[in-house]
């Protein structure tokens, strides 16, 4: 029989002593009103890029949502597991969110397999493969863009089309371009580099990232 992880038990101690137990009142505000967040972001879930530390967040500010390569789905109601469409709808119909972010990063191994088409990728593993065609389109501009660059620039102009393919997919729901038309929601894509710490936004409008 395994056990749950010694490491992470030891943090768990510390936060409580730590984090916990001093904010008491705000945790028990948090349980009994509900939460009221004014943002919502979809991050990858890459261990290195925790969007709660990034913008230095307190527990009940942002509503998170993390999957391999920060994608979102276009809106259809086939099939009968919906995970991120069910938590925008939840978050947009629910909590009433003000902003819904799509934050990429630089070295994502999901956006890595989609530009390479990795043969271990394909064939082992299914729900990657088929979760990761969402960037097919994105992909054949890139590489048509891209041809002459290093792989490196490739997959960095790969990762920051993903975010406008999320942003273009999350538009096809009508509940969000119903809010977003009606001003009560505003839709923003970012990316953040690894190894220098910088966030640079998307200009919907140059359809280019810079930084804050």
């Amino acid at each position: 029989m395994s056990s749950f992880p010694e490491t992470l038990a030891d943090r768990y101690r510390r936060f409580h002593k730590r984090h916990f137990l001093p904010r008491a009142e705000d945790y028990e505000e948090l349980a009994t009103y509900g939460q009221k967040p004014e943002a919502m972001i979809i991050s990858c879930s890459d261990s290195r890029v925790d969007p709660e530390t990034i913008f230095s967040a307190m527990p009940g500010e942002l509503f998170v949502v993390r999957n391999v390569a920060n994608l979102v789905p276009p809106y259809e109601t086939g099939g009968r597991f919906h995970g991120v469409s069910s938590a925008i709808e939840f978050a947009i119909l629910n909590l009433r969110i003000k902003h819904l972010i799509i934050m990429g990063h630089s070295g994502c191994g999901g956006v890595k397999a989609a530009l390479n088409q990795s043969a271990a990728i394909q064939t082992e593993a299914q729900f990657i493969s088929r979760w990761m065609s969402m960037l097919d389109d994105a992909r054949t501009k890139v590489l048509e863009t891209h041809h002459d660059c290093p792989q490196a620039e490739k997959q960095a102009a790969l990762e920051k089309e993903g975010i406008k393919n999320s942003i273009t997919n999350l538009r096809t729901f009508p509940f969000v371009s119903d809010a977003e038309n009606r001003g009560r929601l505003a839709l923003h894509g970012c990316y953040f580099d690894i190894s220098t710490g910088t966030l640079t936004v998307l200009n919907h409008s140059r359809g280019e990232f810079f930084p804050l």
